[in-house]
């Protein structure tokens, strides 16, 4: 992942990753795909939109224009022809060879065209009349886009068959092109060429370069000059995409019976009109099918202006009468006039000054004689016909402009059905023909004959309709094609006749006769206006009442047809025409109805219904009436209830349980994805994040201006806790504090936004997360909206989150988190696929991946529910409400239809209020749904003891209409009396909640809120509240409702308006938790998630999005799927008796339902939670405070509350026929409800805790039903192929429909593919050079379906990324105490001169040597005794268990100081120069030189080899600049300067180039010094690589297997030989041998930070002194020791090993003289006759200190100085494995393994001899000194060496040397004798000196079988130690890696 791939590669890499991902699901049987070159190397460029018309005629024209005449940017410069060779031809027409090349010559000759060429046709300017003939690369040419043409040329001359022209130059010189002009092949190369049915070479289709054409053309921003650019939003789009304008409708039944006669004819319909989409697999793969690039432009408006309707300026040579771009680029681009161009078609807008609706409206384009529209059309036909234009002219219109509506979006069809062929004529020799208009006329016939009455036409439906048709007429071609690519002659063409002119009027009348009028055709003799006075002349007599649809064909122009469609069904005819309005013609539409009166009609009408009188008359009637007893009756009840409150007896929900709060696994998952994602970006090459830089997190939530979200967020942020983990804020937190980090998107934004942008400026180490919610919400460009005056601001987004500041600010991450990702999902996004993080799945292949105790019901399983046989759906539409709509719309044509839909349900609200209160006659005057809505809603609270009720969510998008709503009843429940019943809540997302005070107490009590001034204001808060929320704003804003939601009634939500966002957003607000215990009936049952275990890689949520799980599944009987169909309430055979008393209230459905034990052992929360009782929680932002508030959305998610039981909703599905019925049920009901009374108490259940159960039931219009339930071809809802949302358009009409298979990544890919944004949106401009390197690179966008718990997550992210940003500031050090201090030496001598900085030399040489090993890594080792030194065996501790030696060793956790040595992942500004990685420079060359000296002890010279990087040469001296390697430089003793560090550094190191501490920039504080990497050779590249500025000292390949004592060997060895030839060239320069400095550095590479100890002593000889340690730099420590007075006297110099636990007595004296470990400071001088063991791979340190000090030389540790050690876990001493040398050997080699006796049949290993002695020794050594075991008072004598013998064996270590320093051995008893490799110094007499106890044991240890005997005879070992044969061991190794040989004896 991340976004690793720079520059062309990542484009690469995003074409693979979009073509091969969904290649299953769009793969194409019948097309050609795009070559394979062109989809891996090229980038789609930007799509341009063309006003042309799509002709190519005038493409052409337009370009010859331009080659003739002056440029656009003046005269071109004069282009002088370069002379011909000698002799050659050079007539035009003809090549230089001579050879004829002109078409008319050569047509009929064969030609031979290689593969991958294709042949063109290129104009000369002299010879106008002729094509010259060339093979061209069709890599090097566009595709029908004029794009992904690679630049440069590739041809060959037909004439003279030259090949290989790579200059298209060269090529027009070749074939004697005279031009004028600079040759271009966009210029000069015009046409293909294709044989005809003949085989002759014929002109084909122009060569389509649009690409070019747009680059060469300066683009304007204020005013566009050039016919590529759509002047504004809607002036001239050709392919406007239908689907948000035009509803859904049922391709299930798209072709009835209908179809005989002319259709068996013609092959293509039959199989076209079989379902009107096509399945994904026959589907274009790649193709960009728009002709001349028509892409969609945003809705292109209603209607049209025809303002600017004369001619325009030059460079629109495409302009004809006929252009549906009729306004021209001059329009201005005032904010004022946006609203007209953003409907569909052109409409006319009345002056700014003017009140009223955009209403008057002119044709898109007219010609001929005007057609005049009658004045009382409307009012005779009770809707406005909308006329949708079709093929060729169409005719003007006057007079009563305002009754029709004319629409551009079928001609928009019809066009862009004719590019599709264009796709094959470059693979095939001749064109594929497009579809006739003809016959897409009868198609378009044939689609309106089979719509049913209450369907309304679907333009994605005809599109699909045409390709179908198309692809089955010529699927022979495209077949052959397919398989023989460069045929010469084309096949045989479909014998299918063509549907002629003349035939079309007859066989559209033949379609049209059997569908019982519903479609009329006019047939014209001379043009359209005649067929349209007729159709207004039939509309006013009245004679098409059942006529849906009039087609009107004038087919006699020149064989060409002219044809329009009106739409005149009043139900279709209303939707198309509301749908063509934008969201803010509709609202201005609404409110012009308010303000203006118009609905007053609607309100005199309504009280005529009733027959009793005026509903108004009936609630003042019923309030007089009423009015003693309610008041009574209330007063008793508030006593009652008073009393209950101040008793102890408070009413208790039995019911209620606490939930822990807490992140969900899901919640933890995706926030750890995040996460990942993060780290990759940070991990690519390409630094765009640098998180090592970064020592906190702060964030910034930027969410929708919604008073309500913004509340619930700061109570998300607050109650995660996650201001407090981030260190942002301390408790106690005030609110104030808490806004600080959310941010409202309104006027004010701005400010707050700043502050946050300059916070970022000013504090470069932290990250800033801005999280950017609910970002599907307001994606308008800034540019687009500059002018705009809307409230809130549009195009804020854009001009906040998309600034320059955000963008280059290398500190801040966007993330983008939505429910509804597509409108980012574009070819222009921001955001690379790769930084998309969606909702996992919960299920994989039947495995549930994260459990958890609730299950999310979201939109798919809404779906599910439809289709269960037995219970009624969660999704269900009204149908008696959706009649009377119906019915109401044709009486009162002029009101919007959202205005009477409003009125409507109110009214039905109203009359079951009164119905529920005693008024059963209104029964009559409700619907069914709206009666069960509202007793639910009455009833609820009686059923629990505390007075819990039910949410019922009433949405009414449009603001003016939700105060109408609200107010009206709230009047009604007023003269009800039922105020104190449930409360009715106005939701408008500018203000926040206003609830009564009587509910505001219950809610306070029921969640123990103590607060006088506490308010709820969030919709979780009213958790249990009975209400009604009326639910406003156009769309939702990320609002959480809480559990007690039960209902959710969307009858008002605007259907017309069909984008996929914009109904999954409506739909979201019911997604849900359902407790997972509590088994769902059938109904609830997910089928989708075992659809989702089919997908092997699905990791993405797939839950809520109808694109990826069906509603319908391939295994269902089509009975099933026909009775699910029909969700209509009133549907069911239940008897109205039984459905009466389930009416009035829930508790029958207790009966049937579980039983009782059940819902005790797993009810839901419903009550106040415990911590409400906590004082210092604010109570600002209360809700109920247990998990049961924080809903979907939060930290905690609970399930919404679902209160009605199985048995009452299946009851309420009453077939209810008629009015009279409804009131008979009515009267029952009423009667009934006393009855109920007892059983209500018996089975009283909580609403909320009932939640659990199901979900709310959704109430949806008939239209948004349908359009969700019904399937395309794919198995997917039709929802889910709609458009993604308004604010993007698709590429092409002919792409392939989603898949039900895809996962949510691959949805993505295929929007990026298939989307482009409209100008309007933010993301228009990005990418316009068709670049994948626009990506933003700190990006990322977070999907996952609605209320899911998003918010959590993201808040979960940003706690666990500051823990990691936190965690990269710190590192594990080893943290062990000192070992064996108790055994220290007790001697008279310590170091007293406690304040002393240096060790002075007189003092300390008095000092003893400490034997004792100290460093806790040895804790294992064996001990080394000293004299008089009596330790008992208990002395010792008790040794570790062998399995513990395994055990980690102890760390602790520290902060890095500014001090600290840094790995690879460090890159800071500083050290970029340092490491060699800075983007200024080059990376740093290096030079390899050798380097040889001779060593006496190897017998052979050494060969080493430095790469010195050029920057680091000067530490270097060369025979010459860039010659042979002298010496390294080394500075004087007498230096005093501070500037740099004199001792080089090296560090040997193995396996650790990403780990090892190498980056020493600022442990030295930035000062100059000489570091050297001491790495193997086989290593050698991999370091280089990761440290190019680092000089390497590679070894010699012998010591590729060597452990870490040769790599000490060599440095010491290197570094004296070094010293020698410093001396010896600065004696030359006068310099003093001895004043060289000698000293190096040996650091480990795992050694991070420096400490230093102050002390402050209270005086000379006062035990009490205090201390502190502190960090510093590695500077202080180096140029502290190296200005130590007598420096050269010492020897080795060290640190102690930091400690959390050093004790005071430690530090107190300042020096020790004693072993030094890890990081020590060596004189090379003074030790050149001591070396370290080159064969060592533990313990050679030690064993190194004891040589130095028997050496009598001095090892000065300063213990007020520390090294803190960093654990790795890789490479060191880790990188040795010993395995065997059998590769099937797959058992595990123990240490008891690696000896064997020579010439056994043991199984050799692989490993280095001397790692096998080691290891064997540190475990087993007990088997060869067993008296040793444990008996630390008698030793094992160990000559020259020390070998660690394992922890329970001490060992005296002596040295043979002369003149050396050992401990007195003559009172001492050995148990053993260790003689390893030893050497001459070594004799018979020096071991007669040491007296061992009886049976102790001897082992010598050689190279060899040979030197092991020469060693036993040359020290006389026969004579006091006896042999056995069996007594001789070797390691196990083969005889080619030279084990080596051990005896063993016993002391006679």
């Amino acid at each position: 992942m991340g976004n690793s791939y720079a520059g062309q590669l990542k484009a690469t890499r995003f074409e693979e990753v979009l073509h091969d991902s969904i290649e299953a699901s769009l793969r194409s049987n019948n097309l050609v795909p795009r070559p394979v070159f062109s989809q891996l190397y090229l980038e789609a460029e930007q799509q341009l939109s063309s006003l042309e018309g799509g002709s190519r005629v005038d493409n052409e024209e337009e370009e010859e224009e331009g080659e003739g005449g002056p440029e656009p940017n003046g005269a071109p410069n004069p282009y002088q022809l370069p002379p011909a060779p000698e002799g050659c031809c050079t007539t035009e027409g003809f090549c230089q060879a001579g050879k004829d090349l002109r078409l008319v010559s050569i047509s009929s000759e064969p030609i031979d065209v290689p593969a991958g060429f294709l042949l063109v046709g290129a104009k000369s300017p002299s010879l106008q009349d002729h094509l010259l003939v060339c093979a061209v690369d069709k890599r090097f040419l566009p595709d029908d886009n004029g794009h992904n043409a690679l630049l440069g040329f590739s041809g060959n001359c037909v004439g003279c068959g030259k090949k290989g022209f790579c200059y298209f130059t060269d090529f027009s010189n070749h074939i004697n092109l005279r031009l004028t002009t600079q040759p271009k092949k966009q210029k000069h190369l015009k046409y293909y060429l294709v044989r005809n049915a003949q085989g002759t070479l014929t002109k084909g289709p122009l060569i389509c370069w649009k690409g070019s054409e747009f680059r060469s053309r300066p683009a304007s921003a204020g005013i566009c000059s050039s016919s590529l650019f759509p002047p504004l939003e809607s002036s001239g789009s050709l392919a406007a995409f239908p689907s948000e304008s035009v509803p859904g409708t049922n391709p299930g039944v798209l072709m009835g019976a209908q179809q005989a006669g002319p259709a068996s004819d013609h092959p293509s319909l039959t199989s076209a009109l079989g379902p009107a989409v096509f399945n994904g697999k026959d589907s274009p793969k790649h193709q960009q099918l728009a002709k001349n690039s028509l892409s969609a432009l945003p809705r292109p408006s209603a209607l049209g202006i025809l303002s600017n309707s004369g001619p325009p300026k030059k460079r629109h040579k495409g302009w004809s009468p006929e252009s549906p771009s009729a306004a021209d680029g001059t329009c201005p681009q005032g904010g004022g006039n946006r609203a007209k161009y953003e409907s569909a078609g052109v409409s006319c807008v009345p002056q700014a000054g003017l009140v009223g609706p955009a209403s008057v409206s002119f044709p898109v384009v007219a010609s001929g004689e005007p057609v005049s529209v009658p004045d009382n059309l409307l009012k005779i036909c009770e809707a406005k016909p909308v006329i949708f234009k079709g093929h060729g002219n169409f005719p003007y219109l006057c007079g009563n402009l305002s009754d029709v509506v004319v629409s551009p979006l079928l001609y928009t069809c019809y066009q862009n059905s004719q590019s599709i062929s264009r796709a094959y004529e470059q693979y095939g020799a001749s064109t594929i023909q497009p579809i006739s208009e003809e016959m897409q006329l009868l198609l378009t016939v044939y689609y309106l004959v089979q719509l049913a009455a209450d369907q309304v036409p679907l333009m994605e439906d005809l599109e699909q309709i045409f390709l179908r048709s198309w692809r089955e007429s010529h699927l022979t071609e495209i077949r052959q094609y397919q398989q023989a690519p460069a045929q010469p002659h084309p096949p045989v063409p479909s014998t299918a006749a063509p549907v002629t002119p003349a035939q079309l009027p007859w066989l559209a009348g033949l379609a049209a006769s059997s569908c019982n009028d519903s479609v009329h055709v006019i047939e014209c003799a001379y043009s359209l206006a005649e067929g349209l006075s007729e159709m207004f002349r039939l509309l006013i007599e009245g004679k098409l009442a059942k006529t849906n649809y009039v087609v009107i064909i004038c087919a006699c122009r020149n064989a060409a047809i002219d044809s329009c469609i009106a739409v005149t069904g009043k139900y279709q005819a209303r939707i198309l025409s509301e749908s063509l309005l934008s969201p803010a013609e509709y609202q201005r539409e609404v409110h012009y109805e308010l303000v203006t009166g118009k609905v007053d009609s609607l309100g005199a009408f309504f009280s005529t219904l009733c027959p009793e009188g005026d509903i108004d008359i009936l609630l003042d009637k019923f309030h007089q009436e009423n009015q003693g007893h309610v008041s009574s009756a209330r007063t008793a009840a508030s006593v009652t209830q008073a009393a209950g409150l101040d008793g102890s007896r408070i009413p208790v929900c039995t019911s209620c349980h606490l939930e822990p709060r807490g992140v969900r696994p899901f919640q933890l998952a995706v926030a750890q994805k995040l996460l990942s994602h993060v780290c990759s970006i940070a991990d690519s090459s390409s630094q765009n994040l640098d998180l090592g830089s970064f020592e906190k997190v702060d964030f910034l939530i930027c969410i929708p201006p919604s008073e309500v979200t913004y509340q619930q967020t700061l109570f998300h942020v607050w109650h995660s806790g996650v201001l407090l983990e981030l260190g942002l804020e301390k408790e106690p937190m005030t609110k104030q504090r808490v806004e600080q980090y959310v941010l409202k998107l309104d006027a004010e934004a701005q400010t707050k936004f700043k502050a946050f942008l300059q916070n970022s400026f000013q504090n470069p180490h932290t990250l800033f997360v801005l999280i950017h919610d609910h970002a599907h919400w307001d994606l308008v460009s800034a540019v687009h909206n500059l002018y705009s005056q809307s409230d809130p601001p549009a195009g804020l987004v854009d001009r906040l989150l998309n600034c320059r500041e955000v963008k280059e600010a290398p500190n801040i991450v966007t993330l983008h988190v939505t429910s509804f990702p597509y409108a980012l999902q574009t070819q222009h996004t921001l955001i690379s696929p790769y930084n998309e993080i969606h909702w996992p799945v919960s299920y994989s292949n039947g495995v549930d991946l994260y459990h958890e105790n609730k299950k999310y019901f979201g939109l798919s399983e809404f779906i599910e529910s439809t289709l269960s046989g037995h219970s009624l759906p969660l999704l269900r539409y009204d149908s008696s409400f959706e009649a009377m709509v119906t019915a109401l719309g044709k009486r009162f044509p002029r009101l919007h239809s959202a205005v009477i839909r409003t009125f409507v349900l109110v009214q039905h609200y109203a009359a079951a209020m009164m119905a529920v209160s005693g008024l059963p006659q209104m029964k009559n005057h409700t619907s069914v749904e709206t009666l069960e809505i509202t007793q639910n809603l009455l009833n609820a609270p009686k059923q629990c003891p505390c007075g819990h009720g039910l949410m019922v969510l009433l949405r009414v998008p449009c603001s003016p209409l939700a105060a109408v709503a609200y107010e009206r009843l709230a009047h009604v429940r007023a003269r009800l009396a039922l105020e104190d019943h449930f409360e009715i809540i106005l939701g408008n997302p500018s203000s926040g909640i206003t609830v009564g005070k009587h509910f505001v107490k219950q809610l306070k009590m029921w969640q123990k809120i103590e607060d006088a001034e506490w308010r709820p204001q969030t919709y979780l808060e009213l958790e249990g509240l009975p209400c009604i929320l009326i639910f406003s704003g156009m769309d939702p804003h990320g609002e959480s409702l809480p559990r007690s939601l039960r209902y959710c009634d969307l009858r008002l939500i605007n259907s017309s308006c069909l984008v996929r966002t914009a109904l999954e957003q409506e739909l979201g607000l019911a997604a849900y938790f359902v407790s997972s215990e509590i088994p769902l009936e059938k109904g609830a049952k997910n089928e989708a998630l075992e659809s989702d275990g089919e997908k092997p890689s699905s990791t993405d949520n797939e839950d809520e999005e109808p694109g990826t799980e069906g509603s319908t599944s391939e295994k269902r009987s089509p009975v099933k799927r026909e009775r699910s169909c029909s969700h209509d309430s009133a549907s069911s055979s239940l008897s109205s008796k039984a459905s009466s008393s389930a009416l009035c209230s829930e508790t029958l459905a207790q009966v049937p339902g579980p039983p009782q034990g059940e819902q005790a052992r797993s009810p839901l929360p419903c009550g106040p939670a415990e911590e409400a009782k906590a004082t210092g929680e604010k109570q600002w932002l209360r809700a109920s405070q247990g998990a049961t508030v924080i809903s979907r959305h939060g930290p905690v998610l609970t399930p919404q509350p679902d209160c009605s039981l199985r048995t009452s909703q299946r009851s309420l599905q009453v077939s209810v026929t008629s009015s009279s019925q409804l009131s008979s049920l009515g009267a029952t009901s009423m009667s009934t409800a006393p009855a109920t009374g007892t059983l209500v108490l018996q089975a009283s259940q909580c609403s909320v805790t009932k939640a659990c159960r199901q979900p709310p039931t959704v109430f949806l219009p008939k239209l948004v039903y349908d359009v969700l339930l019904s399937t395309d071809s794919s198995g997917l809802p039709k929802a889910a192929s709609l458009l993604p949302a308004p604010s993007v358009m698709w590429t092409s009409s002919f792409r392939p429909l989603l898949s039900k298979t895809m996962t949510s990544t691959e949805q993505s890919l295929y929007y990026r593919q298939w989307t482009v944004p409209r100008p309007s949106h933010m993301d228009y401009g990005n990418r316009a050079e068709g670049r994948v390197d626009s990506f933003h690179p700190r990006r990322l966008l977070l999907s996952g379906p609605p209320q899911i718990g998003k918010t959590g997550a993201y808040l979960q992210f940003l706690s666990i990324l500051s823990r990691m940003l936190v965690r990269l500031t710190e590192v594990d050090v080893y943290d062990e105490e000192e070992i064996n201090i108790s055994l220290r030496e007790e001697s008279d001598w310590h170091y007293l001169q406690l304040s002393d900085p240096w060790p002075d030399l007189e003092l300390f040489q008095k000092m003893p040597f400490d034997y004792i090993i100290h460093d806790p890594k040895y804790e294992d080792a064996s001990l080394i005794c000293a004299h008089h030194q009596s330790i008992k065996s208990e002395d010792r501790g008790l040794s570790r268990k062998p399995e513990e030696l395994y055990v980690r060793r102890q760390t602790a956790r520290m902060r890095l100081s500014k001090y600290a040595a840094y790995n690879t992942y460090h890159h800071c500004e500083q050290c970029h120069q340092y490491m060699g990685f800075h983007p200024r420079y080059q990376l740093y060359e290096s030079t390899l030189h050798a380097f040889a000296f001779s060593y006496s002890m190897l017998g052979e010279e050494i060969q080493l080899h430095f790469i010195i990087p050029k920057s680091k040469e000067h530490h270097f001296v060369f025979s010459q600049p860039g010659g042979q390697l002298e010496s390294m430089r080394l500075p004087l003793v007498t230096d005093k300067s501070h500037e740099y560090i004199k001792s080089p550094t090296f560090t040997p190191t193995t396996g650790r180039h990403e780990h090892g501490l190498f980056n020493l920039y600022h442990a030295m504080d930035g000062a100059s010094h000489l570091h050297v990497l001491v790495v193997k050779e086989y290593e050698m590249a991999i370091y280089k690589k990761y440290w190019p500025n680092h000089i390497m000292l590679v070894l010699p390949s012998i010591f590729n297997s060597a452990g870490v004592g040769a790599a000490h060997f060599l440095i010491k060895e290197l570094s004296y030989h070094n010293l020698e030839l410093e001396r010896n060239r600065q004696e030359e320069l006068g310099i003093k041998p001895q004043d060289i400095w000698p000293f190096i550095v040996i650091s480990d590479d795992s050694c991070v930070m420096w400490n230093v100890v102050d002390v402050d002593c209270a005086g000379e000889r006062s035990r009490e002194f205090s201390w502190s340690e502190r960090n510093v730099s590695l500077k202080h420590i180096m140029q502290h020791i190296e200005a130590s007075p007598n420096i050269t006297r010492y020897a080795l110099l060290g640190l102690r090993k930091w400690a959390s636990k050093t004790r005071g007595g430690q530090v107190r004296e300042p020096f020790s003289r004693c072993h030094v470990h890890d990081f020590i400071i060596l004189n090379v001088d003074l030790t050149q006759n001591v070396q370290y063991n080159q064969n060592r791979f533990t313990c050679d340190d030690v064993d190194f200190n004891l040589r130095v000090h028997s050496a009598g030389l001095l090892l000065c540790r300063f213990n007020r100085f520390s090294v803190m050690k960093k654990q790795i876990a890789v490479g060191g001493h880790r990188s040795f494995h010993i395995t065997s040398k059998v590769s099937d050997s797959s058992a595990a080699v123990v240490p008891a393994q690696y000896i064997c006796a020579p010439d056994s049949k043991h199984t050799f290993l692989a490993a280095p001899a001397q790692l096998l002695l080691e290891k064997f020794l540190q475990y087993h050594s007990q088997r060869f000194f067993p008296l040793s075991l444990k008996n630390h008072s008698h030793p094992v004598l160990s000559v020259d060496c020390y070998l660690n013998l394992g922890s329970q064996i001490s060992v005296c270590y002596v040295s043979s040397r002369p003149h050396s320093l050992n401990i007195s051995c003559s009172d001492l008893m050995f148990s053993g004798l260790l003689l390893y490799l030893c050497d001459s110094f070594v004799g018979a007499s020096f071991l007669k000196k040491f007296h061992f106890l009886k049976g102790a044991t001897l082992c010598v240890i050689c190279q060899d079988r040979n030197s092991l005997r020469q060693t036993v005879v040359r020290l006389e070992l026969e004579d006091e130690w006896q042999f056995r044969l069996r007594d001789e061991f070797q390691t196990a190794n083969a005889k080619e890696d030279r084990p080596l040989f051990f005896l063993t004896g016993r002391h006679i």
